[in-house]
């Protein structure tokens, strides 16, 4: 049986066609892997300060007793913050912005916290205050980067699911684009902290 050069042109065409189709598929899998692995060192980064600020408060506790609004503050940010559940890899861009909204508020929160040690100068010679506010600082560092690191990874994914003609794997396999961290509004002010 004789294979005509008409038929092993089609075949050839078929192939290449089906090569890329499966390396597309592959790749796009690959950057939405990576997607969800930055989306959990968020998350991890975010957890870290959230562990960090029952030691934080205690210590404050000692120091500051008449300062419980701002202890106060903190506890209820701490919890929303760590309440709220969120796939970021997931996300609507609505449940981004509350998730962002309830990391602001602790964020902010820890801010008044660690301006209280400002006003006590021995708990800002404490080394368990100053240990504490260190890892906070490295913490908030962390998150920052585990954020950017997201939103360049939600880019590239985002790139290769609309760009064509991967655009067309994408569709036919179910990839959505993927919502990136976006600033707060305001967030370019200073936050200002009063007592």
């Amino acid at each position: 049986m004789k294979i005509s050069k008409g038929l092993m042109i089609l075949l050839g065409i078929v192939a290449v066609v089906a090569i890329y189709a499966f390396s597309s598929y592959n790749s796009l899998v690959g950057k939405q892997t990576e997607v969800e692995k930055a989306s959990a060192n968020v998350q991890s980064a975010y957890q870290r300060r959230a562990d960090l600020v029952p030691n934080l408060v205690e210590t404050v506790k000692g120091y500051a007793k008449h300062e419980e609004e701002t202890l106060t503050a903190v506890v209820e940010a701490r919890a929303k913050a760590t309440q709220m559940q969120v796939d970021l890899a997931n996300a609507t861009p609505e449940q981004i912005k509350e998730f962002q909204k309830a990391q602001s508020e602790l964020g902010g929160a820890l801010g008044k916290l660690i301006a209280v040690g400002e006003s006590y100068p021995d708990l800002k010679a404490n080394q368990n205050f100053l240990d504490l506010q260190h890892q906070l600082e490295g913490t908030e560092n962390r998150i920052n980067e585990a954020r950017n690191s997201f939103n360049s990874v939600v880019a590239e994914y985002n790139k290769s699911v609309r760009a064509f003609p991967t655009n067309l794997i994408a569709g036919m396999f179910g990839f959505e684009k993927a919502e990136s961290f976006q600033a707060e509004e305001g967030a370019q002010k200073a936050p200002e902290v009063k007592f």
